[in-house]
């Protein structure tokens, strides 16, 4: 059994077409069909069954595919214990947030790590959407819960605030309501809740048990854009907000807390680049720490 063939197994697995892994690897997409053939016919099993819409792994191929993970963490282990200075923070690591800590916060700081190691290219992936690291569709994942499941290392991060704010025109022309019972009247900026990727991010009820949004973004950055140009109230993110000048927190609400953990497989542990790029984002949320709640 050739080990770039069970490279290429755990490449199309992970992207569910032989497209899509030949295109993650640089290969053609017939190199790639003719891979998988000579691994199913080494292991004399058919491990991918090849459908119009993309692939689906048969049984054969979810149980060969754990031994794959294992195949390719010792891989890594290795490579990493018998030339641990061979690799260097060099590479590619791709890195899955939510588009309001992403954006907002996290794409200003990443040009310093970029600048500081000169073989990394860094890949944000800043959208309202959930990554699968088993899938490899992110290196490292920020997301707003600690996963319950899967071989995954997972670290808090910080805990942040949202709070109800509103344009300073909004107020002017509109009043703002005096507490959760006011609310009624008000035009209301929320999320679209079969979108919500998280049961952490359906927190509407617990600012005001009546809420019922006009305007529905599924973007933390696109409902903020609204609410300041005055399409409503809306529930933004505390340390995105109060930089705006043109927003006003509105009073007698009450702050609602959730937090951001840092993610990633634990296979990819052993990798100086990964460790470099968790290192870099724990090291600059602890310096602005403060500026979360």
């Amino acid at each position: 059994m050739n080990w770039d063939d069970v490279r290429i197994f755990l490449a199309v697995a992970r992207a569910g077409q032989i497209l899509g892994a030949a295109r993650r690897l640089g290969l053609n997409h017939a190199t790639v069909s003719r891979r998988i053939s000579a691994l199913e016919q080494a292991l004399g099993v058919k491990l991918v069954d090849r459908q119009t819409t993309g692939t689906e792994l048969t049984p054969e191929g979810e149980r060969f595919l754990r031994t794959a993970d294992e195949m390719e963490a010792g891989m890594i282990a290795a490579r990493a214990d018998l030339a641990p200075d061979a690799e260097g923070v060099s590479g590619t690591v791709r890195i899955g947030a939510p588009d309001g800590f992403g954006v907002a916060w996290l794409a200003p700081r990443l040009g310093r790590l970029a600048r500081d190691h000169p073989g990394l290219t860094i890949q944000l992936v800043p959208v309202p959407r959930s990554f699968s690291l088993s899938r490899r569709e992110a290196d490292i994942a920020i997301t707003m819960e600690r996963p319950a499941e899967g071989r995954l290392v997972a670290g808090k991060l910080v805990d942040y605030t949202l709070s109800l704010y509103a344009s300073r025109d909004y107020a002017t022309q509109s009043g703002l309501p005096f507490g959760p019972g006011d609310i009624a009247g008000h035009r209301l900026v929320g999320y679209v809740p079969d979108l919500v990727i998280s049961p952490a991010l359906d927190y509407a009820g617990e600012m005001a048990p009546d809420w019922r949004s006009s305007f529905e973004i599924s973007s933390a950055l696109g409902q903020m854009e609204a609410v300041r140009a005055g399409a409503g109230l809306g529930i933004l993110h505390s340390y995105i907000a109060r930089h705006h000048d043109d927003l006003v927190a509105v009073e007698g609400f009450p702050q609602i807390r959730r937090a951001y953990w840092i993610v990633y497989h634990e296979t990819l542990k052993p990798l100086r680049r990964i460790q470099a790029v968790v290192k870099f984002i724990q090291e600059q949320v602890e310096g602005d720490r403060s500026s979360f709640l």
